[in-house]
């Protein structure tokens, strides 16, 4: 299967994810969102421009400066893998994760989906060591599992996986899934 969209960058430097702007539609106006990993920030940027409240995460101090006196985003500097999840029982209303895997968390950032909320992830699987790196299967999502570890707690919306072409090419696991207070799929209009 080969999926659309140009090839991963550099983590959080570059556009938007064609993943994260096809589902930016169902992020409301003022919603709080949840950047994990987010390297430079290009989604946390993206969506404080949309008017979202968002806390950008990520262990990189300096890859977050350049985040500092944008209007709607907070920084944390945090080291998830070695510190632990440090929102306790936090919700939001968008969890967002790109070029990031850390299996502990999964079940956690499925649990910080608010009821109504929205999860975009998109990360590298196994097959991407063809290309390059990251090469390691503790960076590579298995088969199938994206939709495994979200598909009980909430409703899929969008699922892909496989090869996609560009500069450079890669294998992902997508998935945008909302919580199950979310009418899915949303009334047409009368």
């Amino acid at each position: 299967m080969s999926l659309q969209g140009p090839g991963a960058t550099h983590h959080g430097a570059g556009s938007p994810s064609p993943w994260v702007l096809r589902f930016a539609l169902l992020v409301a106006m003022g919603a709080r969102v949840l950047d994990l990993a987010c390297g430079h920030g290009r989604h946390s940027v993206f969506f404080a421009g949309r008017g979202c409240r968002v806390v950008a995460v990520d262990r990189d101090k300096d890859a977050l400066a350049g985040l500092a006196g944008v209007d709607g985003i907070t920084t944390l500097v945090a080291d998830l893998e070695g510190g632990g999840w440090c929102f306790g029982e936090e919700r939001f209303d968008v969890v967002v994760v790109t070029n990031y895997l850390h299996r502990e968390l999964l079940p956690r950032l499925v649990r910080a989906v608010d009821p109504e909320g929205l999860l975009l992830y998109e990360t590298f699987a196994a097959g991407n060591e063809v290309y390059g790196k990251p090469s390691n299967p503790h960076f590579l999502l298995r088969e199938g599992e994206l939709l495994s570890v979200v598909g009980d707690a909430l409703t899929i919306v969008a699922f892909e996986q496989g090869a996609i072409a560009g500069e450079p090419p890669a294998v992902l696991q997508r998935i945008a899934a909302v919580g199950r207070a979310r009418q899915w799929p949303p009334p047409l209009p009368a």
